[in-house]
C-alpha cells in the first residue's frame, strides 16, 4: 500500500502549528510512525558538532548516539547531503545496529541555507521496505516541515 504522500505533506502542515523546531521535530516523528505502515523507529539525528549526529526527537526503540559523518547509513546521508535508500541494512559493512529487527531504512537530509541541521531516518523490520516513491514522498515530507519550522534558531 503506497501512502498518499500530497495527503500527508497536507496533513503535517497542519499539524506543525508552531514555528518552534523541538516541538514540530516531535510531532513529525510520531506523526510519520503513525501513518506510515511497517516502521520500527523514525528520528532525527542532529548536526550539533562538526562531522558527528546527535540523537534528536524520534519514536521507537533506544537509538544509537552519536553517529560520526564516517559510518552507517545516517553519516553517509549526512556526508553526501543526498537521500540514503538501502533495502538490507546487514548487508552493509560499516551498518550501525541499533535494532537488530531493522531490515531497510531510508535516510533523508535536511539541508537549511547550505548548512546541514540533520536527518530524518526511517527504519523498517521488512527487507525492500521503501520505494522511490517512498522516498520522494518522504522528501516533500521533510520539505513541508522545514517550510514550516525555524531550524535556523537550532543553530544557535
Amino acid at each position: 500500500m503506497i501512502p498518499d504522500y500530497p495527503l500527508l505533506a497536507r496533513q503535517l502542515e497542519a499539524l506543525l502549528d508552531t514555528r518552534d523546531w523541538l516541538t514540530n521535530s516531535a510531532q513529525t516523528c510520531a506523526f510519520l510512525m503513525q501513518e506510515l505502515h511497517d516502521l520500527n523507529w523514525v528520528g532525527f539525528y542532529l548536526q550539533r558538532q562538526p562531522e558527528m549526529l546527535s540523537l534528536g526527537p524520534f519514536q521507537g526503540k533506544p537509538a544509537c548516539h552519536p553517529i560520526p559523518f564516517s559510518k552507517g547509513v545516517c553519516g553517509a546521508a549526512a556526508r553526501t547531503r543526498r537521500s540514503q535508500r538501502v533495502d538490507d541494512v546487514h548487508a552493509l559493512a560499516d551498518h550501525i545496529a541499533c535494532d537488530a529487527q531493522s531490515r531497510a531504512e531510508l535516510v533523508v537530509p535536511l539541508v537549511v541555507n547550505d548548512r546541514l541541521w540533520g536527518v530524518l531516518d526511517l527504519d523498517s523490520p521488512n527487507e525492500g521496505r521503501f520505494s522511490e516513491v517512498d522516498q520522494a514522498g518522504t522528501e516533500s515530507l521533510m520539505m513541508t516541515f522545514v517550510e514550516n519550522t525555524d531550524l535556523a534558531k537550532a543553530f544557535q
